[in-house]
């Protein structure tokens, strides 16, 4: 099968981008991360189509995204945002339904193939059980799966998160990620998200994308852009590395 891969090169979105090139490879999970207003949600707002490039491009299977008409992209990739906003007096499984318009006509009520589609997301993000609750009585966590299961009931290849566990407590944090890597190894998604917990992006992530000022200063696999000097190159701090049997690699930082 031919590699997919979205590519973006020389970029300048509003400043944010500067000269960016890089791919994301299909079937893994990609995590970009760097400091605040580094350019890590502009990078993703171009994978995703919300942010047209000012120069060079961006192409999913050698076709530049803006070829793609809306519903024929929305196909191939789903993106949550890092808030929305909660509709009033609307169920869980009505906005999850919401992701099957791509698939349907203007006013086409729901197939066999979008009921199956929207059972499969809610029951992949833990939602079967309430699935006829209004979204406003859900806790913050419940909210974020809401969004993802609507992302899935699209059934596109690619998907992609903007900060997925902002505002969220640990527990809620962990219980994302877990199904992040669920829908990768068990599913085939390739994804792609914005983080801002470097040890939450080694431990979850095949690849990581590190960014400072709209630049990309180092990609590759955890431990090869993980290191000493790229968190203090990025970060300004010093770090120590310690190895883990079960969690791998994570870092530490000791201060400025």
């Amino acid at each position: 099968m031919e590699m997919k891969r979205i590519i973006v090169s020389h970029d300048n979105i509003n400043n944010h981008l500067d000269d960016v090139s890089t791919s994301i490879s299909k079937g893994k999970v990609t995590t970009i991360i760097g400091p605040n207003g580094c350019g890590k949600s502009t990078l993703l707002s171009v994978l995703s189509r919300s942010n047209i490039p000012t120069s060079g491009t961006a192409s999913l299977e050698n076709r530049d995204l803006v070829m793609f008409k809306p519903k024929e992209f929305a196909k191939k990739l789903a993106i949550v945002y890092q808030q929305n906003e909660v509709p009033k007096d609307l169920t869980i499984e009505k906005l999850v339904g919401f992701g099957r318009l791509p698939h349907k006509t203007l006013l086409q009520r729901n197939q066999e193939e979008d009921r199956k589609a929207i059972d499969w997301a809610l029951s992949v993000t833990n939602l079967t059980d309430k699935r006829h609750n209004d979204l406003e009585a859900l806790s913050g966590g419940e909210r974020q799966r809401v969004w993802i299961a609507m992302a899935l009931a699209q059934q596109s290849e690619i998907l992609c998160l903007d900060e997925p566990t902002t505002y969220l407590d640990i527990y809620y944090q962990i219980e994302l990620l877990e199904l992040v890597k669920s829908l990768n190894e068990d599913y085939g998604l390739t994804i792609v998200m914005v983080l801002h917990d470097i040890n939450q992006a080694i431990r979850y992530s095949d690849e990581i994308i590190m960014m400072k000022n709209g630049r990309i200063i180092a990609e590759g696999r955890p431990r090869e852009v993980i290191t000493k000097d790229v968190i203090k190159e990025v970060y300004g701090v010093n770090a120590v590395f310690k190895e883990d049997d079960e969690l791998g690699l994570y870092m530490m930082s000791l201060g400025i």
